[in-house]
């Protein structure tokens, strides 16, 4: 058993899956079978173990079974290092999910202090080229992995930047109405932005230092004029009020956080990521989540868990084993998912194989021998 790993999952009216349960031991997942029997739903059941709404930010009343089901429930026993955790998380009647740990009733962001969990799905094979916000998504995502009370301070800002936003569009001048508002916003805004930079600087460690396959991005937080400040307060502060009047014409928060993007170049070419092709692309995905996990393995003293949704898709059989190897070095419980259990073959007996199929609509999963 690795330094963090399942070792049981339970699943329940959760989207195609009726009822599923996996005994496991640690070692990488690979899971196969045809688009559509119910995959990638283990995965996002795996991601609902960590804080926030899992790889598809789906709403609670989207995950549960349908028709018969109003409600869903994930279970799984978590061992980090030396310790025991049995997590439940869940949700009825498309209420907001619940979580519980050992027995008692925590908030979400408790997830975070006993795992760690990163993920690469298809949607995300896009990232460098399509808007910013799925790049800040993304960083943040990392900057959670790290500290996982950046959610807080991300929810923080959000809430009072509605706030501004609505006297905005109310048109409302007075002064007195913004000044907390702006307060909160430059306080949290500067941890948001400070959380960032450290993020990125264990990211760029953690590239310096690895022996991989895959290339190395350069990453960069850009942004329009203001839009960091450094990451002090007061000077963020000072802007919001200096902008106010044109905040007010566009009716919206026009600095801040919130309108940062994430810069990435390939560094051995000096080539901007989304000028890339495709499998470039992919490759520097894979490198960033890698990365990732090596920072976290020393920081967190294990490796995250990995969800590696489709993973082999514009990887060569040579990418693909130098992948399977830099997984199994970290040590790192790795779910990775494939139409064809060939498609892992180089893992050999160094994974766990389990087989999705569908049938009457429900998902159905079975442990198989190594490819």
């Amino acid at each position: 058993m690795t330094g963090l790993a399942l070792s049981d999952l339970r699943l329940s009216h959760f989207r195609s899956h009726l009822s599923a349960r996996l005994a496991l031991d640690g070692r990488p997942v690979a899971i196969f079978g045809p688009n559509g029997a119910g995959k990638t739903n283990v995965l996002e059941a795996i991601s609902l173990l960590s804080p926030g709404r899992g790889l598809r930010r789906a709403a609670s009343d989207e995950l549960a079974r349908r028709p018969e089901a109003v409600g869903w429930k994930v279970g799984a026993v978590l061992r980090r290092l030396n310790d025991l955790h049995e997590i439940d998380t869940w949700s009825e009647g498309g209420d907001p999910r619940q979580v519980r740990m050992n027995g008692k009733a925590v908030p979400q962001v408790a997830l975070g202090t006993v795992a760690r969990v990163l993920w690469l799905v298809p949607s995300m094979d896009r990232l460098w080229i399509e808007a910013a916000e799925g790049r800040r998504r993304f960083l943040d995502r990392m900057v959670m992995s790290f500290t996982p009370s950046h959610a807080e301070a991300v929810l923080s800002y959000e809430k009072a930047m509605r706030e501004r936003n609505r006297l905005l569009k109310d048109q409302v001048r007075d002064a007195t109405w913004y000044g907390a508002l702006e307060a909160q916003m430059a306080q949290t805004g500067a941890a948001i932005h400070a959380n960032r930079v450290a993020a990125l600087l264990r990211i760029a460690e953690a590239q310096d230092r690895a022996e991989t396959a895959f290339p190395a991005a350069e990453l960069t937080i850009i942004g329009p004029e203001d839009a960091d400040l450094g990451g002090d307060a007061p000077a963020f502060a000072a802007a919001l009020a200096r902008g106010r009047q044109r905040d007010l014409a566009a009716g919206r928060t026009l600095i801040g956080p919130h309108r940062a993007d994430l810069d990435a170049v390939f560094a051995a070419k000096g080539i901007a990521a989304r000028q890339c092709s495709t499998g470039e692309q992919k490759a520097l995905l894979i490198s960033l989540i890698l990365a990732n996990a090596r920072a976290l393995a020393q920081d967190f003293g294990a490796p995250p868990i990995l969800l590696l949704d489709e993973v082999a898709a514009h990887l060569d059989a040579a990418r693909r084993a130098a992948l399977y190897d830099e997984i199994c070095v970290l040590g790192a419980q790795a779910f990775m998912t494939g139409t064809d259990a060939g498609l892992f073959r180089a893992l050999g007996v160094r994974a766990q194989y389990v087989e999705v199929t569908e049938e009457n609509g429900i998902s159905r999963t079975a442990e198989r021998d190594a490819p």
